[in-house]
């Protein structure tokens, strides 16, 4: 077994290698190890990681704090997929063992989300070293803040390693999460796209006051080098591995908030079982030459749509000729990322009036989208008239003041 996945391991990095791609950018491990661990030097520390937590060689952050001189890695907390990432999406992640390194692996996903005291009394300093996709209903930050917390509650350090937003450092769109809509997919008070790192996300969430009760963490950020503002992922030039089965290229984080929120519905496939997650809008009703037409004449900037005919292998839609349109961003900075699942609604209401989603979708769903999208009026709105108009104002609402207010959090030009 140890044979097969070295052997995996040097297909992956010679692929990567013929590429010709030089990373451009080090991530905050990497800058960790090049200062000799120095911030760490006889603690013993603990580290909240998946499989995205590696260096530009594919290398475990696990891995490397194991073998880090003068540093005792003593525990492992588990986000969702687990740690080395062989737990599928929602499922239950249970306490272990790291069979490489012999570590405890605690789960803070399930039943347990904050670590406990007793999960924590071994350690001196908590890491955090997770690559996200730069959006407000992905699990990690949720993760992430309730972490910080514990640490404030307990006294214990807590370091974040810091990786890129794939999306960029610019892109900020929707409203901030309402009191009614706290949840383990909208943690806190921002925007559904956030245009922060993970580190410049923990100096917002800890110096606002938005940890627990107000209570401040001792928090640190190992930055990246060479990382940018207007960087989306794949100018960064390190590999991407994939944070969730559902995001296996650097492009699926551009996509998700494209069509996430209308996929919490199960009203259409948006290519979830399909090889296209998140990229597209289908369904056995949709007439695929005409909708991608009427999606083109509405001239949303950034974007373009093609017919497509699909068959789902599972998910909605499964085993069943459905069609609709491919969605292709062109112009990132344009795009209205997280409102075109929205336009296609309301196209589609046009072309089906018996299909409106709102009088369509499974209402047992309803709790779910009110909880991505941060706020209830946002499916009120939309159910009135099946209209973006309705909406776009209320969405767009907090994202300039958010921008101008995290601006001073900054790690990056």
């Amino acid at each position: 077994m140890k044979k097969t996945a070295t052997i995996i391991l040097a297909a992956a990095l010679a692929a990567f290698a013929a590429t010709g791609a030089e990373p451009k950018v080090k991530p905050g491990v990497e800058v960790l190890r090049d200062n000799g661990f120095a911030q760490l030097q006889g603690k013993r520390v603990g580290l909240i990681t998946n499989p995205t937590g590696v260096d530009n060689n594919l290398k475990s952050t696990v891995d490397i704090l194991a073998e880090a001189p003068g540093v005792e890695l003593v525990a492992l907390y588990a986000p969702e997929h687990g740690v080395r990432g062989d737990v599928h999406a929602g499922d239950h992640v249970d306490n272990t063992v790291d069979k490489a390194t012999g570590v405890p692996v605690y789960t803070v996903y399930g039943k347990t989300r904050k670590p406990t005291a007793e999960m924590l009394k071994d350690v001196d300093v908590l890491i955090y070293d997770i690559q996200d996709n730069g959006c407000r209903s992905y699990t990690f930050i949720s993760t992430m803040g309730l972490a910080m917390e514990a640490c404030a509650e307990l006294g214990k350090e807590f370091m974040v390693l810091d990786r890129p937003n794939p999306i960029n450092g610019t892109k900020v769109e929707g409203n901030l999460t309402e009191p009614d809509c706290v949840s383990f997919v909208s943690q806190f008070p921002i925007p559904y796209l956030y245009g922060l790192t993970p580190g410049e996300l923990a100096n917002y969430l800890n110096d606002e006051g938005l940890i627990g009760d107000g209570k401040k963490v001792n928090l640190s950020v190992v930055p990246m080098e060479g990382w940018e503002r207007s960087m989306d992922f794949r100018a960064t030039g390190m590999p991407w591995v994939l944070p969730s089965p559902h995001q296996p290229t650097p492009e699926s984080a551009l996509y998700y908030p494209t069509s996430g929120i209308l996929g919490e519905l199960g009203y259409m496939s948006i290519g979830v079982g399909y090889t296209e997650p998140f990229k597209l809008f289908c369904a056995e009703w949709i007439d695929a030459e005409e909708l991608s037409k009427r999606m083109n004449a509405r001239n949303i900037p950034g974007v373009m749509f093609r017919p497509i005919h699909i068959k789902p292998f599972y998910s909605v839609g499964s085993g069943t000729n459905i069609q609709g349109v491919e969605l292709y961003i062109t112009d990132l900075d344009k795009a209205p990322l997280s409102l075109i699942q929205f336009h296609v609604m309301d196209e589609l209401a046009q072309m089906h009036p018996d299909r409106k989603v709102f009088e369509n979708a499974n209402e047992r769903r309803y709790n779910m989208f009110d909880k991505v999208s941060g706020s209830k009026e946002i499916r009120g709105r939309f159910s009135q008239n099946h209209k973006v108009a309705d909406i776009e104002d209320y969405w767009n609402k907090d994202a300039e003041a958010f921008k101008a207010k995290s601006e001073k959090y900054y790690l990056y030009k």
